[in-house]
């Protein structure tokens, strides 16, 4: 149909004449109400953006000369944190002369990893960085695990 009756057609039902493929050969329009159009659309914006889970990055506070029991209970709330989606970073603090051996600090991390490694992996290595030992942890994705074991047992095998 020509330009001219669609706009007819398009006023008298007091509708927008909105073209939807410029390109093809006629050009395809379509008779909509605009404004409803884009409330429509900026709605579903919307939802769609209530779905998506913003990450954080929690921080937990450890000490080189923790107990068994204070850590454990550390341990809990980062497995909280984790099964919630969130990162963790956990930081061993040194005070004093502490700062002598980072191999305490190491030890703590490396437990605290140990009673987490069926839920999270680490980022990267622990970085020492002035006073402080950093180590950011973050859940496992839902496969990523089967297919590390599937990788393992395939080198095994060779």
């Amino acid at each position: 149909m020509s330009i001219e009756e669609a706009l007819k057609k398009a006023r008298d039902s007091s509708l927008d004449l909105v073209e939807i493929a410029p390109k093809a050969d006629p050009p395809v329009v379509r008779l909509i109400d605009f404004k409803k159009f884009k409330y429509e659309e900026a709605r579903k914006e919307r939802v769609a953006k209530k779905k998506t889970k913003e990450i954080d990055t929690k921080e937990i506070w450890l000490g080189p000369l923790i107990s068994d029991h204070d850590l454990a209970v550390r341990v809990e709330q980062a497995r909280d944190f984790l099964k919630s989606g969130d990162r963790v970073k956990f930081t061993v603090k040194f005070a004093g002369r502490e700062i002598t051996h980072p191999e305490l600090g190491r030890q703590v991390l490396d437990k605290a990893l140990n009673q987490l490694a069926n839920i999270a992996e680490k980022d990267g290595e622990p970085r020492l960085v002035g006073k402080a030992l950093f180590l950011s942890l973050q859940p496992i994705k839902k496969g990523t695990r089967h297919e590390a074991k599937d990788k393992e047992s395939s080198k095994e095998k060779v």
